[in-house]
């Protein structure tokens, strides 16, 4: 096993990106910090380092007890290094969707998403309860085509480090082919919205070539500002309340189901509710697209030669 971790030799940079950002917004953008709210993220960066020291080690053991049964023996060379980073980005994809749209894997990452502001500590609001998803399974085809499992942690660190710096709204454009592959500050700023048009779009970690080819992608419109957070915002800063908040939810929902229903509330997309009373994102970007087209229906009907297409 190499004794490599990309992302802790990123540490320092990572510290001075954020000070950089914050003399930045001081003069641009004065309310892209909040002291309490960056605290948090510190605090969910901090418990997250230790929660991955706790169980980390029992999944790479895993790992490498799944990389006996490999099918081949992938090397330990530039090109395998190369394509091992391209299909752990495909896996954190999935996983990432997954992450959206099951609402056992949304309680995990949900932490990522609790902050109203959007900025580089932002980035550090990592889940302290990954382990219970069992989202590493995602990543065991890899080992078991023969990739090693050091080969794939350090690949996942360079993606880690990747997605720091997107992060931002210092950056506004990066140049157009770059945004037409890479995942960038444009297109996780949709990610991270609530507004309805934005709502599970943009899963990419590194590529977002992904989200191109499996219809998730989302542009930014610059005539719309972004709201940052999740549907029900915590209105919190405690700190346990944002990391657990959801695995209580869960729990709660579950004891108050009828027995039919229960799994649902595990397994079913966040908003879900046997009896209708809440709200997934699929339904609320559909009222809003409902309530797009009644307007512009009574635009075109207000002026009817607006509504008329211009001859070829």
């Amino acid at each position: 096993m190499p004794d490599f971790s990309p992302t802790e030799l990123a540490v320092p940079g990572f510290v001075a990106l954020v000070l950089i950002e914050m003399i930045w917004a001081r003069r641009r953008n004065p309310r892209a910090y909040e002291p309490k709210d960056t605290l948090t993220s510190l605090a969910f960066g901090l418990g997250s380092t230790v929660s991955g020291l706790l169980f980390g080690g029992a999944f790479l053991a895993l790992f490498l007890w799944a990389w006996q049964f490999r099918l081949f023996d992938v090397p330990w060379s530039w090109w395998a290094f190369a394509l091992c980073f391209v299909l752990d980005d495909l896996a954190y994809y999935w996983v990432h969707r997954f992450g959206h749209r099951v609402r056992w894997f949304w309680a995990s990452h949900v932490n990522h998403h609790s902050s109203q502001h959007y900025n580089l500590s932002t980035a550090l609001r990592q889940t302290w309860t990954g382990f219970l998803t069992l989202g590493f399974a995602f990543k065991l085809p890899l080992v078991l085509i023969g990739f090693h499992p050091g080969m794939i942690a350090i690949c996942a660190g360079f993606n880690l480090i990747y997605q720091f710096w997107i992060h931002t709204e210092a950056i506004g454009r990066m140049p157009r082919w770059f945004e037409a592959v890479m995942n960038t500050p444009s297109h996780h700023r949709v990610h991270h919205a609530t507004n309805p048009r934005y709502l599970d779009r943009n899963y990419a970690g590194v590529f977002i070539v992904w989200d191109r080819m499996f219809g998730t992608f989302e542009a930014e419109v610059d005539n719309e500002k972004i709201r940052y957070g999740i549907v029900k915002q915590l209105g919190s800063f405690n700190l346990l309340w944002a990391v657990f908040h959801e695995w209580i939810g869960i729990v709660q929902d579950m004891w108050r189901a009828p027995w039919g229903s229960k799994l649902g509330y595990l397994l079913r997309e966040p908003g879900w509710t046997h009896d209708g009373s809440r709200e997934t994102s699929d339904m609320i970007r559909q009222r809003w697209q409902e309530r797009q087209g009644e307007q512009t229906k009574s635009v075109s009907t207000e002026n009817p030669i607006a509504g008329e297409a211009e001859p070829a």
